[in-house]
């Protein structure tokens, strides 16, 4: 390495991780919205468009930063649900439950179509009508091989009803003229579940395409966690659901604060051509650890579905406080997977954070990153919806959620780069202080990390990449008692290529990350 040609800059916008701070953006306060989606179109991630009960659509042209408002309207209704997609053409599709003037409440689920990016909608077409039953919680996913629009959701004989002798079922139809119409609904659950909108309804059906155009799809019910599949387009599923594992405490829980809460399941397949192609993931949340410590899991299938993983929990957290309402999307550019939901680990009370938990290995590993400025405190007075949402593409990732701000909701995203996320950290000052880097620039080979403790602690210091993955150790894991220490970096022996890095410090259970740039 010739050292006149090396320098090594921190740049981390004033020096320090722990001033980067996540870059949330207000989408809207108006309305009370809750219950979120938001879709990006990977052909121009600069486009988005999200919705949120009852009737809001959202459009931004510029990653996020900024969005405009507008009413959604159809001569079938719109009545909530809101669920976004968009073709391999860009033209995406507002999926919602229906009130028409003439028809019965929730009787079908509309799809209204936009292509000019959210601007303008069809009056739009619907599945599922079917008398006055009832057709509930929807969810789509669009092959991008052939535009395939499949839509799964649950049909209710008779919302609410107590009589054993009405069910609920899990039904699939499918769309292939880009959602002019759609095909005869079939039902895909071979065990009914109840009609009271509870644990032992089934519910949670969200679908995902395999890398042969699979279709893969999970929901919760009296049985458990289950998953069915089909190998043609829909035509055909097995007639039997594979139980991917049982639902401690039932799907339908508590949580303090907010009016009713679930922990359905998402089901996504990564097709990103990498080391974790074809896996089937799915993401819930469930309270076997205690009423009180909801948390949120993954199991994951390399087999098509056959077989199924314990459950991995995705929260990192050693507290036992609340984890909930997630969603999860896989960046098909690469594979990495990505988590938003409610947390509470900060707090002993009803304040809650919005966290993001990254996975670039399939699943084995998490990184959680608190993405919400501030926190908030729900009312369970009002109703917080029953989703957040999130979509990731080619490193670019945009979450969702509902807050709570004086007694009004508003929905939020953020913008933050994942590069920067990842180094977003804080530490206990009552252990550590006076981190730094130095000197800035390096005119030689030798930086320094120094910190100080003020009590023995355990220490990690180590250098990542953007993508999170652990290039090289420096202290692993040692005990170190009180006083300040001064960490010299042989940058040579590393040998490390021109671009971004962070150095990791970990004190015990919390940790600080210093970006740096390496330049040769």
């Amino acid at each position: 390495m010739n050292t006149k040609n090396f320098f090594f800059i921190l740049a981390l916008f004033g020096m320090l991780a722990s001033e980067i701070s996540a870059q949330n953006v207000l989408i809207t306060s108006i309305g009370n919205p809750n219950e979120p989606s938001i879709m990006m179109d990977p052909n121009n991630p600069q486009i988005l468009v999200a919705g949120s009960n009852l009737n809001y659509c959202y459009t931004s042209q510029d990653g996020g930063a900024h969005w405009q408002t507008q009413t959604m309207n159809s001569t079938h209704g719109v009545w909530g649900d809101p669920v976004i997609d968009v073709d391999i053409h860009g033209n995406f599709y507002f999926f919602h439950l229906s009130n028409p003037a003439t028809g019965n409440w929730v009787d079908r689920i509309v799809c209204q179509k936009s292509s000019d990016n959210g601007l303008t909608w069809s009056n739009g077409s619907y599945a599922g009508l079917n008398g006055k039953k009832v057709q509930d919680k929807h969810w789509s996913i669009i092959d991008r091989n052939n535009n395939n629009i499949y839509i799964t959701w649950t049909q209710f004989d008779e919302y609410g009803s107590l009589n054993p002798s009405d069910s609920s079922t899990i039904l699939f139809s499918k769309s292939l003229d880009a959602g002019l119409s759609w095909s005869t609904p079939k039902r895909i659950n071979k065990f009914a579940g109840d009609c009271r909108d509870g644990d032992n309804t089934v519910e949670g059906a969200v679908p995902a395409i395999g890398p042969n155009g699979e279709i893969y799809v999970c929901w919760a019910g009296p049985q458990g966690l289950v998953f069915n599949r089909s190998l043609d387009q829909g035509e055909s599923w097995l007639d039997r659901e594979i139980l991917i594992g049982p639902f401690p405490n039932g799907w339908a829980y508590d949580i303090p604060g907010i009016s009713r809460c679930n922990g359905l399941p998402i089901t996504k397949c990564d097709l990103s051509g990498g080391a974790n192609h074809g896996t089937i993931y799915v993401n819930w949340s469930d309270q076997r650890n205690g009423l009180s410590d909801t948390d949120i899991w993954l199991a994951k299938s390399t087999d098509g579905g056959n077989s199924w993983s314990a459950p991995i929990r995705v929260n990192d957290d050693d507290t036992q406080n609340q984890q909930f309402l997630t969603w999860m999307d896989v960046d098909q550019t690469n594979g990495n997977l990505y988590f938003v939901f409610y947390d509470r680990r900060n707090y002993s009370d009803l304040r809650t954070d919005v966290y993001m938990a990254y996975s670039s290995d399939g699943g084995e590993h998490f990184i959680n990153k608190k993405i919400s400025e501030t926190p908030f405190i729900p009312n369970d007075g009002i109703f917080f919806g029953d989703y957040t949402n999130i979509v990731a593409h080619n490193n670019i990732v945009r979450p969702i959620w509902t807050r709570l701000n004086v007694g009004h909701l508003s929905l939020l995203t953020d913008i933050t780069p994942i590069e920067d996320l990842l180094a977003i950290d804080e530490l206990d000052e009552n252990v550590i202080e006076d981190v730094k880097q130095y000197p800035n620039p390096i005119s030689n080979n030798i930086s320094y990390v120094s910190f100080k403790l003020h009590s023995p602690s355990v220490i990690r210091l180590e250098i990542f990449d953007q993508q999170g993955k652990v290039i090289h150790t420096i202290i692993n894991n040692e005990k170190m008692g009180y006083g300040k220490y001064i960490i010299p970096i042989n940058l040579e022996e590393l040998n490390l290529p021109t671009g971004t890095y962070y150095h990791k410090l970990s004190v015990d259970d919390t940790s600080k990350s210093l970006k740096t740039m390496v330049v040769k």
